[in-house]
């Protein structure tokens, strides 16, 4: 990965940018050396109102994309929508990345069950590495280095 070849992330979303889609882009905005192109496109909502359209929409955002992460606050407003969007990712053999709602505890999502590739905590770092691992199989070797003060 370099700036001259970065992921290609989608993000979903049901055409509008919520709190937690602006929010995985802060995360990854903040990351050093990554370097990523947003597939996504949530302003540009088709004007026909058919959901054809949308879906239609969808798919070419998804298509060019090499990895997915799956936003569960989209689900109590478009749980169609984003079932769409996983099963046109797993249909097209693209990783699927689950972040939870952002701050709180919530249900296990059984709809979810067989499309996702992979569960993600709201965590730089974690989401970063996991992105890294779906998209390209790149394994991170990150160490945490702990000081302890001896008495």
């Amino acid at each position: 990965m370099s700036q001259r070849d970065p992921i290609r992330v989608f993000v979903t979303h049901a055409f509008e940018e919520s709190d937690d889609y602006v929010r995985v882009f802060e995360y990854l905005e903040s990351a050093r050396n990554f370097y990523y192109r947003n597939c996504s496109a949530p302003d540009f909502r088709p004007s026909s109102p058919n959901p054809d359209a949308l879906r239609e929409e969808l798919r070419r955002e998804i298509t060019t994309a090499e990895v997915i992460v799956a936003l569960t606050s989209l689900a109590p407003r478009q749980q169609d929508l984003l079932v769409f969007q996983l099963n046109y990712a797993k249909a097209s053999d693209k990783p699927v990345l689950l972040l939870p709602f952002f701050g709180r505890d919530t249900p296990r999502l059984k709809v979810l069950d067989g499309l996702i590739d992979e569960n993600v905590t709201w965590d730089e770092r974690a989401l970063i590495d996991s992105i890294r691992r779906q998209a390209r199989h790149e394994q991170t070797t990150r160490w945490d280095t702990i000081e302890f003060k001896l008495d």
